[in-house]
């Protein structure tokens, strides 16, 4: 691709796509679907204007997926139970066998107790992940 653009075209994309701030699940999906539909066209084929659209849409993306899903090494522990509770639509009683009690899940989910490593060896068997992302 090369940097150079016909601005008048990139335009045209522009508001055939209207794209902005990514604020919903819905968006993003729309947005993925149109940055499968040119990368689907192959490196070679992608106008010097769909790649800049690209870049775009590829970022704003990357902003909306950044503060949707928190994983990773920059969230916390309890978000991160918190997300994996929320994506396999668990209820609290669901994961006493992890931790023990209603009294004690209730404390680590208000923030009153951190998840033991025992604790977090168990919630990663459960969820099939590494323990590190619950200490």
């Amino acid at each position: 691709m090369t940097t150079q653009y016909n601005p008048k075209a990139y335009g045209e994309l522009l508001l055939n796509i209207l794209p902005g701030v990514i604020e919903t699940e819905e968006e993003n999906e729309k947005a993925l679907a149109i940055v499968e539909g040119i990368m689907d066209k192959g490196e070679d084929k992608i106008s010097p204007e769909e790649g800049r659209l690209l870049n775009l849409l590829v970022r704003l993306i990357e902003d909306f997926e950044d503060k949707a899903y928190p994983m990773g090494h920059i969230a916390k522990p309890l978000d991160i139970l918190k997300s994996l509770i929320s994506e396999h639509e668990l209820k609290q009683t669901d994961l006493l066998e992890v931790f023990g009690s209603q009294g004690t899940l209730s404390e680590v989910l208000n923030e009153k107790r951190n998840i033991s490593k025992t604790q977090a060896k168990r919630l990663a068997e459960r969820f099939n992940l590494t323990a590190d992302l619950f200490i």
